[in-house]
């Protein structure tokens, strides 16, 4: 190895793909060789304040998907993916002196727990001497381009949208790189069976329509034939509220949770099938929905662990809310009564996956009509849903619970009347009820 050598380190988190990816691009600029590390962090797999398992079985199985295929993917243009189980503030510091590398660069996140990771690696590389970059690419708008400061965002979504649309313009995503220089690695090491990090079985559901499958190679294969072979992206608006089946939404969601898919690769191809296809309500809505998401970014960054707290970002919450675990329970395990609200919890326990429409009335039911604390809902999700991301999912729950970026002081869904509009013929309570042992409406 070559004294004057750059090497640089690329840490892979939620960002688990090649094209679009600011650190692994930055870093590649600068290096002479680069070794990208993925670390299993234990603390993802613990129990939390709730006792629900961070990462339930859906999501590690999904998880374990996209790392091979990462690794793959490295391999094809000629490098490889170091698998390391431990603390990332720990492992990388002696990957670095290991390999006498310079920086470290990685994918900012923005919510606290993994702030505090970054926070606690940036205080050991300064130890040693090693940089750490920090780039961005978890967004359809970097910051950047925007036309505001995080701290002086709009708090309401049409604010934001007008403003954003109004005077930013996203850049085109990065292109993967054509190769990767990587220094001799004896033992890349690999990611444990996962028997030994979950106590919990998959088992698959035959009524589950999506089978999931992680990786950005699955996830750009969808891309292409939900745009170009189903074209479902034309009726996207006038389906996005179905509940059953595969292509009643787009399904991006999983591999955007996990960065195997960048929101900027999405929006490219949505302006091709707008300039060479179609141009409509359901195009401009997939696009809104990117918007969202960037939405509940932002608002992460800029209220920070305010989300993580009974009254969110508003100054004091006018309900009373319980922490009933034996009430909890009968809305998590489906065994409240409503047919609606058991059904969409009987489909989340055995497929990691629930509707959009579904999430807002099964959330909307725990907080109004049970007066349940909305965060062990949340949490409850953290752990079983397949497309999990933090920021969507507990900016989503605060907004439903009236304590987040809403103007409106409470957005509650009457059941009976979702049921009635959503699910007229009964199909999906029929779907996820029928062979439900000891079900009784």
């Amino acid at each position: 190895m070559a004294n004057n050598e750059k090497i640089k380190i690329v840490w892979f988190r939620n960002d688990l793909r090649l094209h679009d990816n600011a650190a692994l691009t930055s870093a590649i600029e600068t290096a002479d060789k680069i070794i990208p590390v993925y670390i299993l962090d234990p603390r993802n797999f613990h129990d939390n304040q709730f006792g629900f398992q961070k990462t339930g079985i859906f999501r590690t199985r999904f998880l374990w998907d996209c790392v091979h295929d990462l690794n793959n993917n490295l391999k094809q243009i000629g490098s490889d993916l170091i698998i390391r189980s431990g603390y990332p503030e720990r492992i990388l510091p002696e990957l670095c002196k290991q390999f006498s590398v310079t920086s470290v660069y990685y994918n900012k996140e923005v919510a606290p727990e993994e702030i505090a990771v970054e926070k606690r690696l940036e205080n050991e590389l300064l130890k040693i001497d090693v940089n750490l970059k920090d780039t961005w690419c978890s967004t359809l708008y970097t910051k950047k381009e925007l036309a505001f400061s995080i701290p002086r965002m709009p708090d309401v979504f049409a604010d934001f949208r007008k403003k954003t649309e109004r005077e930013s313009v996203c850049s085109a995503p990065i292109p993967a790189p054509g190769k990767i220089v990587t220094p001799d690695i004896s033992e890349p090491g690999e990611l444990p069976p996962l028997s030994d990090i979950i106590n919990e079985e998959f088992v698959a559901d035959e009524r589950d329509s999506n089978h999931f499958k992680g990786g950005e190679t699955n996830a750009l294969i969808h891309l292409h034939n939900y745009f170009w072979v189903s074209q479902d992206v034309r009726h996207y608006h006038d389906t996005r509220n179905e509940l059953v089946g595969k292509s009643y939404s787009s399904k991006f969601s999983p591999w955007l949770a996990l960065g195997c898919l960048s929101p900027r690769r999405i929006y490219q191809e949505l302006k091709k099938f707008e300039l060479e296809v179609e141009e409509n309500k359901s195009t401009q809505w997939l696009k809104l929905e990117l918007m969202w998401r960037d939405f509940f970014r932002f608002s992460m960054e800029k209220h920070f662990d305010k989300y993580f707290t009974l009254t969110g970002i508003r100054t004091k919450n006018s309900m009373e809310l319980s922490n009933d675990k034996r009430k909890f329970l009968q809305w998590a395990e489906g065994r409240t009564g409503v047919e609606f609200i058991d059904a969409s919890m009987h489909e989340l326990n055995k497929t990691g996956f629930m509707s959009n429409r579904a999430r807002q009335v099964v959330a909307s039911y725990l907080v109004h009509d049970m007066g349940i604390n909305w965060l062990m809902g949340a949490a409850y999700f953290e752990s079983k849903l397949i497309d999990y991301d933090v920021c969507s999912n507990y900016c989503n729950w605060a907004y439903i619970s009236g304590v987040g970026n809403d103007p409106r002081p409470e957005r509650y869904f009457d059941v009976a009347r979702q049921a009635r509009t959503y699910d007229p013929k009964g199909e999906f309570r029929k779907l996820w009820l029928s062979g439900e042992e000891n079900y009784a409406a």
